[in-house]
């Protein structure tokens, strides 16, 4: 098994978040991707919707709170952006290549996570099965990131790196977690 912890980085630094912490670990055990978040600080400046009765894929959740990763085959100009909702919601879309060929990724009818609300933190988990998308050889790297909106709508972008001049979590040497 393979485990690492990681800490998320804001695209530009903001007093609006200076209080906030993005870190969590990621692990690959045989073809099971298990990652954590945990988001912590003074949460109620943070845009954040209860959980839903109904979770279920829903489209552009990134234009509010989410959690996301980038997973990549090694070698190969193909990966999947995976996006998780605190309330629920979830998407995972295949791309070609440099944000080309943006599709939603069927093999996965559900995406099953947990979260957990506490007064200064929350926490989200997620496991899993990669069978769907990649073989068990196959190496993958992976770019670990985070959409926070205020609730006065200013949005900031947290990654492990940003390597760009705007904040963009296709760039494909981002994905610098080996797994």
């Amino acid at each position: 098994m393979n485990k690492q912890t990681f800490s998320l980085q804001p695209f530009f630094s903001t007093e609006l978040f200076s209080n906030l912490k993005i870190t969590g670990n990621i692990s690959r055990n045989a073809n099971q991707l298990a990652i954590d978040y945990n988001l912590g600080g003074d949460l109620k400046e943070i845009a954040i919707y209860p959980p839903s009765n109904a979770p279920s894929r829903k489209h552009e959740l990134w234009e509010d709170t989410c959690f996301e990763f980038f997973l990549g085959i090694k070698d190969s100009a193909r990966y999947w952006e995976f996006n998780l909702s605190p309330a629920g919601h979830w998407n995972v879309y295949r791309f070609d290549g440099y944000r080309q060929g943006m599709q939603e990724e069927t093999a996965f009818e559900k995406l099953p996570f947990s979260v957990q609300n506490h007064a200064d933190s929350l926490e989200l988990a997620l496991n899993v099965d990669l069978n769907k998308i990649v073989s068990a050889e196959q190496e993958i790297e992976v770019a670990i990131t985070t959409v926070i909106k205020h609730r006065d709508g200013e949005v900031t972008y947290w990654a492990l790196t940003h390597r760009g001049a705007e904040a963009d979590f296709h760039l494909r040497d981002s994905f610098i977690v080996d797994l």
